[in-house]
């Protein structure tokens, strides 16, 4: 995508425009922003993907005696009737397994993949609706089916409504309402309440949603990776010579449960050590990015014969960059020179023609076999 060129998702303006005015700072409305004869998934395989083990979904019910949060999967007699009111069935990640709506998420690569989540259904009977609440991230909503009004507002007080399995706000000021048609779109930033209710119901929203990891998780998780990948580096040594502590200078002592301030020293320096190669972090956060959620299985495939003609990466995979590295599927690989532009060809593009590949190395052919036989790319 040119990030110059204006777009109708975002309403005539081009990415840069959209992301100077509206990104993190204010909402925007898109009247057909995406034109559509049928959303990306009908009811039914939508329901079928509901009844699957690897696929995550919720079944949320509102009625006179408050609200219910039950967890899939789900049978199909197990959900109501599309006829009844007051319920609404979310599910998860429905890009990961089902070409349409993987293209849709596609057309969001104005923004960093880092940054792209997963594309979530919201199937609502009439009146149904999640109840007013406000996200930590980005949120695209894509109206693909029947009618929802959405009432939104700068909220201050973020108290939650007690007692209730979802998180409600207890005192929602909307300051705006729209009635978004099939096609139409609503943007809003991190924190923006919203409230969205199914009119007539067979009610279907596309929630597009961004990855906003919190520091001290996202701190934890790089950290982990970091000291995993310090352990495989001694095991891989001919001969590993870590250091450990010593203390030939300690005395003899009257409170023994203390902890000695040379032992502190000692950690903090070889947390501090890690942390000084830049590289392994940068390497322990493509790595974060790029894994696979747990509920994501990828079938092996075969490794092409002879040098392929075609390859494209398989819609669950994630693949990133930077300047040293790709990154895919929670892997990390050193890349330079001709095979690393080839790499990152792939990954921006998420495929590779016969051209492209005329030029790969053997050591760059053979790494995408592997991805094809891991099922993790396809050949063609």
């Amino acid at each position: 995508m040119d990030p110059t060129r204006p777009s109708p998702l975002l309403g005539g303006l081009t990415p840069v425009q959209f992301m100077r005015r509206h990104w993190q700072k204010k909402p925007l409305l898109v009247r057909q922003a995406v034109p559509l004869d049928a959303p990306p998934v009908s009811r039914a395989a939508l329901f079928d993907l509901a009844a699957r083990e690897d696929v995550e979904s919720r079944l949320i019910r509102h009625g006179a005696t408050g609200w219910t949060l039950r967890h899939g999967p789900f049978a199909r007699r197990a959900l109501p009737s599309p006829k009844q009111p007051g319920w609404t069935l979310l599910v998860q990640g429905v890009d990961l397994h089902d070409d349409a709506a993987h293209a849709l998420m596609r057309r969001f690569r104005f923004l960093p993949d880092a940054r792209l989540d997963d594309l979530m259904i919201s199937y609502a009977g009439d009146g149904g609706g999640v109840g007013a609440h406000f996200d930590s991230y980005d949120v695209f909503l894509l109206q693909v089916q029947g009618t929802r009004r959405w009432s939104i507002g700068r909220q201050r007080d973020l108290s939650l409504q007690p007692d209730v399995p979802l998180k409600i706000l207890r005192d929602f000021e909307p300051e705006q309402t729209f009635d978004l048609e099939p096609g139409d779109m609503l943007y809003l930033p991190p924190r923006y309440a919203h409230d969205g209710v199914a009119i007539g119901g067979d009610c279907m929203t596309c929630s597009i949603g961004l990855r906003s990891p919190a520091a001290s998780a996202l701190g934890a998780d790089l950290l982990a990776r970091i000291a995993e990948a310090g352990a495989d580096a001694l095991q891989d040594e001919p001969s590993p010579r870590p250091v450990h502590y010593r203390d030939p200078a300690q005395a003899a002592v009257d409170a023994p449960a203390a902890m000695p301030a040379a032992l502190q020293a000692f950690a903090r320096e070889a947390v501090e050590a890690a942390l000084r190669d830049a590289d392994a972090i940068d390497r322990a956060l493509g790595e974060s990015m790029t894994e696979p959620k747990g509920n994501v299985w990828f079938e092996q495939g075969d490794a092409p014969d002879a040098r392929p003609g075609h390859v494209a990466l398989d819609r669950r995979t994630r693949m990133l960059y930077d300047a040293r590295h790709v990154y895919i599927n929670g892997e990390s690989f050193r890349a330079a020179g001709r095979d690393a532009t080839l790499m990152r060809r792939l990954a921006d593009r998420r495929e590779l023609d016969a051209r492209d590949l005329r030029g790969a190395s053997e050591d760059a052919v053979e790494l995408l076999g592997d991805w094809c036989a891991a099922g993790w790319a396809h050949a063609g």
